[in-house]
This record gives C-alpha cells, structure tokens and sequence, in this order.
C-alpha cells in the first residue's frame, strides 16, 4: 500500500460529513419498523425452512428411499443450530426488554 492509497483513506475517513448526505440516509421511525419487521420475518422463514428440509429428508430416510445418511444429520444438525440461536435471541430480546422495563425514569 502507497502513501497515495494511505492519504485518499484518511482523506475519506476524516473528511466532515455532508450535511445533506446524512440527512438522505435517515429513515423515519415507521420505515425503520418496517425493515425490522421483514428482515425478522425473513430470519424466521430461514429457520422455518432449515425445520422443514430437516423433516422431510428424515422422513425419506425412515420410508427407506435413498437417502444419504450423511444429508440427513447434516440437515438435522442445522435445523438444530438455527433454532437454538433463535431462541438464545429471542431469550436475550426479552432479557433486554424486562431491564428497560426495570429502569426507573
């Protein structure tokens, strides 16, 4: 890396922000909501989906069609990880929320 690529970096990471480059950014609480909501709906129906391929090749494996079994616990384990990660969130969501409860105002 050259001074040049070392000056044009700092140039653009201490350079003031554009007052009007903020404010195009910002999003109104309702939109902000909105992402939230489907990128949650989103995660959800990945975890959803990771359920549902865990069940059905399972369901290959048991009516004895050619499955391999190495799939199958490979799909099982996923499906395990994403939902136990849901609700470690989730867990720490509520955690979250009864101590904003707690605060005193």
């Amino acid at each position: 890396m050259g001074f040049g690529q070392i000056n044009s970096i700092a140039d653009s990471v201490l350079r003031p922000l554009d007052a009007t480059k903020v404010q195009k950014n910002l999003e109104t609480p309702n939109e902000a909501q909105a992402k939230f909501a489907d990128f949650l709906k989103e995660s959800l129906n990945a975890v959803n989906n990771s359920q549902v391929e865990s069940n059905k090749l399972t369901e290959k494996m048991a009516n004895g069609e050619n499955v391999d079994l190495h799939q199958v616990m490979i799909a099982a384990q996923k499906a395990n990880i994403t939902m136990q990660t849901t609700i470690e969130l989730r867990n720490k969501a509520v955690e979250a929320y009864q101590e904003i409860m707690r605060m005193q105002v």
